[in-house]
């Protein structure tokens, strides 16, 4: 009979989004990320240091897009927050409108790009993740491009849900110094609360990581050993995602564009301080998880070296028994304890005495 060979299912094939931008020009507006079909949504606060006006537009209306364009020349500072960059069309249009570099628009709607700061003549383009906690304690990554202009601040980002609502109350209370200042305050303010989130995401990482510690040096399981490295996986991802940021805030710091003021770098020295402990923090972090995977293998192993140690004992005290059973277990006409009338009594004390004689010596050696 012929056997059939079973015919295996080939791996499916892991198309990448970076194949979109193949062979195109650079400069090309691609978007990258995960969350297409989304319309965009604008929603722009207007200010100065004794009024705001907030503005729900609908930027596919010609009308309220002009609004959104007319912003740009105000002598009031403008937060102008575009929610949804999935529409390539429509963006590229609002960055030429706002006299954006192709490669900035480029980068903006680019949610693979490295976090990073450029400059140019009339503006600072910036690129971050923001990570931020759900209703359901998962870690969410969202791409977002914040571009500071003379009064002007566009923030592109993929939803609306973010870590904005902080400044949002300062600017909507006149609580603090945000609206006594210009644009680059509000910059720094936004990317100061990114950062900020940073350090949630940071507390419910070394919960995980302190959770995972405890039970792999407890009660160690097969399953242990999956959960480490998406702990590992994640650490990672995090990292990537966070440690460019201080490169950022140096650049800034060190930058003579003339958008930014003396007084608003020295509060972007104190980013600086946080997105240095988060660096610093993260590798503590980094290390703690790669360490993780030794004590599982080492607590393995300790949890089989005292199963084996049991079966050892066992077995060790069960020998002589089996040698005694076995001696007088042959069929020997000519034995001179088979006639003995309290013979099988007797060899049944021999082995009782045997096995309580090695449990003692165990326990004085203190290998049981």
């Amino acid at each position: 009979m012929s056997k059939k060979k079973k015919q295996q299912k080939a791996p499916p094939k892991r198309t990448s989004k970076r194949s979109k931008k193949m062979g195109k020009a650079p400069g090309s507006v691609i978007y990258m990320g995960n969350r297409e079909g989304a319309k965009s949504s604008v929603h722009v606060l207007e200010y100065n240091e004794n009024q705001i006006e907030e503005l729900d537009l609908d930027v596919y209306q010609e009308k309220e897009y002009n609004k959104i364009i007319a912003l740009k020349d105000s002598p009031s500072i403008s937060w102008i927050d575009v929610i949804g960059i999935s529409d390539e069309a429509l963006i590229e249009n609002l960055g030429k409108s706002f006299d954006l570099n192709m490669l900035s628009i480029e980068d903006a709607v680019n949610t693979n790009q490295r976090p990073k700061v450029d400059e140019y003549d009339n503006y600072i383009f910036s690129v971050f993740n923001m990570l931020y906690l759900d209703h359901n304690n998962e870690l969410v990554q969202e791409h977002v491009a914040i571009i500071l202009m003379e009064n002007t601040v566009l923030v592109l980002q993929e939803l609306k849900d973010d870590v904005f609502d902080g400044v949002y109350n300062r600017l909507k209370n006149k609580m603090g110094r945000i609206r006594a200042r210009g644009a680059d305050y509000l910059f720094f303010a936004l990317l100061d609360a990114i950062i900020d989130s940073y350090f949630v995401v940071l507390e419910n990482l070394n919960a995980k990581i302190e959770i995972l510690e405890d039970e792999v040096y407890e009660h160690p399981r097969p399953d242990h050993g999956k959960n480490i490295l998406e702990l590992k996986k994640e650490v990672l991802k995090i990292r990537r995602w966070i440690f460019p940021v201080k490169e950022m805030v140096s650049k800034l710091i060190d930058s003579e564009h003339p958008l930014i003021t003396k007084d608003t770098k020295l509060f972007l020295r104190d980013a600086m301080d946080h997105s240095t402990e988060i660096n610093e923090t993260l590798q503590v972090y980094r290390e703690m998880s790669m360490s993780l995977m030794d004590m599982y293998i080492s607590n393995i192993s300790n949890k089989m070296n005292e199963v084996m140690k049991v079966l050892t004992i066992m077995a060790s005290i069960f020998i002589p028994i089996t040698f005694i059973a076995g001696v007088y277990g042959m069929n020997f006409d000519y034995m001179p304890e088979l006639q003995f009338k309290y013979g099988y009594f007797y060899v049944w004390g021999l082995m009782l005495l045997v096995f309580v004689g090695l449990l003692v010596f165990f326990k004085r050696k203190r290998w049981l």
